[in-house]
């Protein structure tokens, strides 16, 4: 028995250490977002509005960091999550081309965007089914080829 605590406690010491250490690795711990340079000509304030609500979080220079975005291994997790989808749309640097963003009303309706992890952990970003339609919509209109 003692020789079973021993052993726990000695794995329990390894984890705190491995833990500590892992937050020594910088990526996903400098949250700065890059300043927003130009928006897309929005088709109406509904579309931008809903955008904001559930785009925005990964696809703009306004990230609302959360505060797991501080802890390692999750930090890696959000930061890549995030620069990954920067580079596929980025609503805050409207002023370079995106060749995937036409599809974004698809990825909508598709169900694909939001991702459902980022949906439960921002709850906000669950659109109804009608919003759904309507942010499709409304982003068909605004990212027209």
């Amino acid at each position: 028995m003692r020789r079973l605590i021993h052993g726990t406690v000695l794995a329990l010491l390894w984890l705190i250490g491995l833990f500590t250490l892992l937050q020594l690795v910088p990526y996903g711990h400098a949250h700065l977002n890059p300043p927003v340079i130009q928006e897309p000509a929005w088709d109406s304030p509904r579309t931008r509005q809903l955008a904001v609500r559930a785009c925005f979080g990964c696809h703009s220079n306004e990230t609302k960091w959360p505060w797991y975005a501080d802890v390692a291994p999750m930090s890696w997790v959000v930061q890549g999550d995030v620069d990954s989808a920067r580079t596929v749309a980025n609503f805050s640097e409207w002023n370079r081309p995106y060749e995937l963003a036409s599809y974004s009303g698809l990825s909508i309706t598709g169900g694909s965007m939001p991702p459902a992890k980022y949906r439960m952990a921002h709850p906000e970003a669950d659109l109804t089914e009608a919003e759904q339609r309507e942010l499709a919509t409304g982003l068909n209109a605004t990212l027209k080829p």
